[in-house]
């Protein structure tokens, strides 16, 4: 069976073209806005939302329709309006080196983008591979309950204890036996989480 291959694409700075202006186009750009990517907007109308978000600059909406050619400089194309042959025809229309989705062939597009939750730096991504996107979505709403907003500052805590790690251990052992312990529910759960390290990194340094 054909799978797709997951990653996580860095977008800043890169042009991102949205044709379409419904609510299919509204939440492709809604997720796409804290990437830093240059998001356009292709349509000759938009929701209320996607106008703030014009009137706004954060995105650039050029209201008109989709003529061959709008896709030259993008990275990534979304093709999310409510005609299929013109979704195919964008589809038809991105070169090579173009990715591109179209909202009603996902077996005919490059990617796909999955149901996704945040916490600070920890993102998880659930996908069906199109079996069943409903499934994915109830997924997610379960994941939310594990993984609450208490991990956006241990995510936070554990990207800086690595780096002070990575830079002062040079011990092999002891920076193994650090990495390890500080992703125990023991750190999770605490309320003075570098304190705590702090004093364990000294023991275990000293070999106490």
């Amino acid at each position: 069976m054909k799978t797709s291959y997951p990653i996580m694409v860095q977008l800043k700075g890169k042009s991102v073209v949205v044709v379409g202006g419904g609510k299919v186009a509204e939440r492709k750009v809604s997720s796409l806005l804290d990437t830093g990517a240059s998001i356009i907007v292709i349509s000759p109308e938009a929701t209320e939302r996607l106008k703030k978000l014009a009137s706004e600059k954060k995105v650039e909406w050029q209201q008109k329709q989709y003529l061959s050619g709008n896709l030259t400089d993008a990275f990534m194309i979304f093709a999310a309006t409510d005609d299929r042959v013109l979704n195919q025809m964008i589809g038809n229309e991105a070169g090579d080196h173009q990715l591109v989705t179209m909202a009603d062939d996902p077996e005919g597009s490059d990617f796909h983008v999955p149901a996704q939750l945040h916490r600070g730096r920890l993102t998880i991504a659930i996908s069906t591979d199109g079996a069943s996107p409903k499934l994915a979505s109830q997924i997610r709403e379960q994941l939310e309950q594990q993984f609450d907003s208490s991990y956006e500052d241990y995510l936070e805590f554990l990207y800086q204890t690595r780096q002070k790690i990575l830079r002062e251990v040079e011990d092999p052992l002891l920076k193994n036996k650090l990495l390890t312990v500080i992703v125990s529910s023991e750190f999770l759960n605490s309320q003075d989480r570098e304190g705590k390290f702090t004093e364990l990194y000294e023991k275990l340094r000293a070999g106490t």
